[in-house]
């Protein structure tokens, strides 16, 4: 597979494509190929819906999971082999899960978790300013704006570049983290090589070993402390567009779906039985009281 694999790195590149969805569809391909050992150009059309079935039926994949095979799959068989017949449109009806969202004493109990002022420092940036974990790890020491208290978060997802916060506390402590580290070229570079990034598993277990130390069973995955920063905000009263424009969301239906998770948002509507007047609950109540005298 060595000359399609070199044929499809090229022709993504070509359009562009991010890293990860280069990786997530050589990943959709190389699975196929494992499954039936054979190389995908061999593989017919009927082949790849017995495929697809399995990954649903027996694998137990979740609808977003096949999608994300899907198009992998699309990618390869209409750009790269060019049989559009292979290509089909499968039929993916996405599932869209409430985010896990913790408490602020939550955050703050992983936070202060490690005893290492760096992987201290790369939670508490990765929640003050809801940044994605690639976006953590790019961070670079003049992305750090402490004048207009901003955060620059360059090629961010679909390579867009903005604007976010600078947390006073997360200040005060970058300036004694620099102090110590002097980091050049990332903020928060590989222990290994100074002037390389930080790899991804090292951020993620970095989350998971806090958080399984202070006892917080809920929120695996670094994502939960950037779905608890929206939502903090938008309970503390702030307005979604703004928020919507923090978290880097194209569409603000994105963001949306944090009103779903908001305590303060939620507590704040009435049940419709509570917003019966007085004059109608004790009106029916005496109606009920001649009715069982009759």
């Amino acid at each position: 597979m060595t000359e399609l694999r070199c044929e499809m790195n090229k022709l993504m590149q070509l359009r562009d494509l991010s890293e990860n969805t280069q990786k997530t569809y050589l990943r959709a391909v190389s699975g196929l190929a494992r499954h039936y050992k054979m190389s995908p150009d061999n593989i017919s059309k009927s082949m790849v819906e017995d495929y697809l079935l399995y990954l649903k039926n027996v694998k137990k994949q979740a609808s977003n999971g096949v999608g994300t095979v899907v198009n992998g799959l699309k990618f390869f068989y209409r750009y790269v082999l060019e049989k559009e017949e292979n290509a089909s449109h499968y039929a993916q009806r996405k599932t869209r899960k409430l985010p896990v969202v913790l408490t602020q004493e939550e955050v703050w109990e992983i936070i202060n978790a490690p005893k290492n002022l760096k992987h201290r420092l790369m939670l508490m940036t990765t929640y003050s300013a809801g940044l994605r974990a690639s976006e953590v790890i790019a961070l670079k020491p003049e992305h750090i704006d402490s004048k207009r208290m901003l955060i620059k978060v360059e090629n961010g997802k679909g390579r867009k570049d903005r604007y976010t916060l600078l947390s006073e506390k997360l200040l005060n402590e970058l300036r004694l983290y620099y102090k110590r580290f002097q980091p050049e070229t990332y903020l928060f570079p590989s222990s290994c090589k100074k002037n390389k990034p930080l790899c991804y598993e090292t951020l993620r277990s970095t989350y998971e070993k806090a958080r399984k130390k202070v006892g917080i069973k809920k929120g695996p995955g670094l994502h939960t402390l950037r779905h608890s920063f929206a939502t903090h905000l938008l309970e503390a009263g702030y307005d979604i567009r703004k928020i919507q424009v923090l978290m880097g969301h194209k569409s603000l239906s994105t963001t949306m779906i944090y009103l779903h998770v908001s305590r303060e948002t939620l507590s704040n509507i009435k049940s419709p039985l509570d917003l019966f007047d007085a004059t109608t609950t004790t009106h029916n109540s005496k109606e009920g009281c001649h009715d069982s005298n009759r």
